[in-house]
C-alpha cells in the first residue's frame, strides 16, 4: 500500500501571521508535521501544498517534498483543504505517482505524535475503512452550554434536569481535533463528504490536540513542546 501525506500550508494567515513558519521552541511550525511523518515510517511521499516559494524551501530542507506549489484559487481564505488535497493528488497522477491513501495532516497540530498517525493506520486496516479522523474528548460538555437572550437572562439557560445531576455522570463528548485525517484516495475521488460510510474514530489524547489559531494556542503548544522535551 502505498501511502502520501500532505501538509497543507499556504502562506498568510488571519489569525496569526504567518503561523505554519512561525519559530516555536526554535523552530518552524511546520517542521513538527514534517518530523513525525518522517519519524512513522508510512509514507512513501511527504508533500507540503503551499503557494510560497519561502514556504517551499523551508519545507525541503526538512526533508518534504514539494514539486510544485498550489495555485492561487486554491490557496484563498474560502479554498478548503481537501479541494487542495484533490488537486495535489490529480497533479502527482500526472507525473506517475498514486497512492493508496493520502493522510491529511495540518502544521497546526505540532503535539500529534507518530504513535497517533500509526493508531490511524491500524483503525483503518482493523475497520477496512475509507476514512478514519482524529477526534478528542471536549473540555466542557456543551450540554452546559446555551444561546444568551438579549437580557443576559440565564432563567432557562440550563434544564433542571442538568442541573440536578452530577457532572461525573453526564456522557463524554468529543470533539474533531483536525490533527490527522487519513482517507483511501479511491473514496476520495468520488465522494463530497468523507464522514459517511466507513469513516471510523480514533481518540487521541487533549494533550496531544492543540490546534492553533490564536496567539494563546501557539503558546499553549510552546509550552507543552518545552515541557515534553525536558521529560
Amino acid at each position: 500500500m502505498r501511502n502520501i501525506a500532505i501538509i497543507p500550508a499556504r502562506s498568510g494567515s488571519k489569525g496569526l501571521k504567518d503561523k505554519n513558519i512561525k519559530l516555536i521552541n526554535g523552530k518552524p511550525l511546520i517542521t513538527y508535521t514534517i518530523e513525525v511523518a518522517q519519524e512513522s515510517n508510512l509514507f512513501d511521499e511527504i508533500f507540503v501544498s503551499t503557494d510560497s516559494e519561502g514556504y517551499a524551501e523551508i519545507a525541503i530542507k526538512c526533508g518534504a517534498s514539494v514539486p510544485f506549489l498550489r495555485s492561487k484559487g486554491l490557496s484563498s481564505n474560502t479554498a478548503s483543504s481537501w479541494d487542495a488535497v484533490k488537486d495535489a493528488l490529480i497533479r502527482y497522477q500526472k507525473i506517475g505517482k498514486e497512492f493508496d491513501t493520502v493522510a491529511l495532516l495540518q502544521p497546526t497540530s505540532p503535539l500529534r505524535t507518530v504513535e497517533d498517525i500509526s493508531n490511524g493506520y491500524t483503525q483503518m486496516k482493523r475497520k477496512k475503512a475509507n476514512a478514519v479522523v482524529a477526534i478528542c474528548e471536549v473540555d466542557h460538555s456543551p450540554l452546559w452550554c446555551n444561546i444568551l437572550p438579549e437580557d443576559d437572562s440565564l432563567q432557562n439557560f440550563l434544564s433542571q434536569e442538568l442541573i440536578s445531576t452530577p457532572r461525573q455522570s453526564l456522557p463524554n463528548y468529543y470533539r474533531i481535533n483536525g490533527a490527522l485525517y487519513i482517507v483511501k484516495t479511491k473514496y476520495l475521488e468520488k465522494t463530497k463528504s468523507i464522514y459517511k460510510e466507513r469513516c471510523y474514530a480514533i481518540v487521541m489524547g487533549k494533550e496531544n490536540s492543540i490546534d492553533i489559531d490564536d496567539e494563546m494556542d501557539f503558546k499553549m503548544a510552546e509550552f507543552l513542546l518545552i515541557h515534553n522535551k525536558n521529560q
